[in-house]
């Protein structure tokens, strides 16, 4: 009988044992997940883009006439002085030769040019031959007037005349000056055949200055070259103190910028960031197709660096930076992660943990950068919220912090 009794209290213990164990076994452990805090601090909102540097005035350097450009000694980042560096020189075009015929008539120009100044020097000498006669015949008359030997009209005559000569020794003055502009003229014609240059005399090189201080940007043309007038041979600019950030954003985040605002400038190729400021917002926008083949309208915005120049390294016109408008900023507000948050109907919500139980709770927020965003009710400084909730994650589960092996 106690044999029995005995061995039906073992195989009861073994039972309570097993399911003991089992039971051990199979009950949910607490759900491993991350936290962040919840606390004060610095929070900005910040339009990010692309944006392109460039120098604020440059200035093309173009051929002043037609010529040849002779080799350009400058280099692209060299420092020139506006008005003293020589930065290129070029050869004007040599008038072509003449062809027989266009010679023979250039010189029966010359010919006719020299015979009608020939003429106008003799009708020079026979004007002043009149004007010395009426001036004579004006003081005999004159004479003879003043002891009544000739009447007042033969006066006004010798006056009549002796202005008359006058005005025509004046046309022949003026005739004389006319003829020799037309023979320069004339010969002007033969400088190509008759002339120096064309005889294997070297032309006078034109030497180019440059028009401002600062660095040479680009060279279009360096080699020799014949090039037309108004040709663009380079581009100058001050890299140091004119440098400027264009900036093209979205029309929907243009509206909430305006001139003033701080800029930080990231991923520029320097270890520190840069500061600048919003200089201008062009009052116009265009059109501008995404890589998606997306048409978006965009706006030109202007940032000048508040940085001195020796903090920006050999960022130079036309490079790539990062830019960061900052729109608003709170250096005390109470933040928490923008990835602790999801939608709860139609308020926000997050999971705090509370002595291994998450809890579900409603918050009210005000700005958020995709980061961090600012709490305006429902937290407080120093409390643990769950990130990334999974929708396994219940109202009063139990959890525990993962540990990062």
């Amino acid at each position: 009988m106690s044999k029995k009794i005995s061995r039906k209290l073992l195989t009861l213990g073994t039972i309570v044992v097993i399911a003991a164990a089992l039971t051990y076994a199979f009950w949910p452990g607490p759900l491993m997940v991350d936290s962040g805090e919840v606390k004060r601090g610095a929070m900005v909102v910040t339009i990010n883009e692309e944006g392109r540097t460039r120098v604020h005035n440059t200035y093309v350097v173009s051929t002043p006439v037609a010529g040849r450009l002779l080799r350009v000694a400058v280099e692209p980042g060299d420092p020139v002085i506006g008005g003293e560096s020589v930065i290129a020189q070029m050869l004007p075009v040599i008038p072509e030769v003449l062809d027989v015929r266009s010679r023979a008539q250039a010189s029966a120009e010359v010919s006719a040019a020299e015979a009608a100044l020939q003429l106008a020097r003799a009708e020079l000498a026979r004007a002043v031959a009149d004007k010395d006669l009426a001036d004579a015949d004006l003081k005999r008359t004159s004479r003879l007037a003043l002891a009544h030997t000739v009447s007042e009209a033969d006066l006004d005559r010798a006056v009549r005349e002796q202005r008359a000569a006058a005005a025509a020794l004046k046309t022949a003055e003026a005739s004389i000056a006319m003829r020799k502009a037309e023979l320069e003229n004339a010969r002007a014609r033969l400088i190509s055949v008759d002339g120096n240059p064309a005889n294997g005399g070297a032309a006078e090189a034109i030497t180019i200055l440059a028009p401002a201080t600062g660095r040479v940007l680009r060279i279009m043309h360096e080699s020799e070259s014949t090039l037309p007038a108004g040709e663009p041979v380079m581009e100058i600019g001050n890299v140091d103190e004119d440098l400027e950030v264009v900036v093209e954003l979205l029309s929907s985040d243009a509206v909430r910028i305006a001139p003033g605002n701080r800029v930080i400038f990231d991923d520029w190729g320097g270890e520190e960031l840069l500061n600048g400021v919003v200089e201008r917002v062009d009052p116009w926008g265009f059109t501008k197709v995404s890589a998606l083949g997306v048409e978006e309208q965009r706006v030109s915005t202007v940032i000048r660096f508040t940085d001195p120049p020796q903090a920006r390294g050999k960022l130079g016109h036309g490079f790539r930076v990062e830019v960061q408008i900052v729109v608003w900023e709170d250096q005390d507000a109470l933040v928490v992660p923008s990835s602790a948050l999801f939608r709860d109907g139609e308020d926000w919500a997050v999971f705090v943990v509370a002595e291994g139980t998450a809890l579900r709770r409603r918050i009210e927020i005000g700005r958020n950068n995709g980061v961090d965003a600012q709490v305006k009710q429902g937290l407080e400084s120093g409390e643990r919220v769950i990130l990334y909730p999974s929708s396994a994650l219940t109202d009063g589960a139990m959890v525990a912090q993962r540990e990062i092996q």
